[in-house]
């Protein structure tokens, strides 16, 4: 003699549930892999930058004449 039943409806939400959990696990997963990845392409572009990268000497700054302030008065 049973105490409780699962209904139908029951069946179906607890289904619905687990799927949805499911779902949820594989996206993370599925995000986790495509941020790992991005960081390698990342970490790669910063050491053919690295490597790459040529300092050129800056100019000395030229100093010109300021303009004559005109005054009224």
């Amino acid at each position: 003699m049973p105490i409780a039943r699962i209904t139908g409806q029951g069946l179906a939400a607890i289904a619905c549930s687990v799927a949805l959990l499911w779902g949820c696990l594989i996206g993370e997963r599925v995000m986790v892999h495509r941020a790992a990845a991005e960081r390698i392409l990342v970490m790669r572009d910063l050491q053919r930058m690295q490597r790459t990268r040529r300092s050129e000497p800056v100019s000395a700054p030229v100093h010109m004449p300021r303009p004559a302030r005109v005054t009224a008065g």
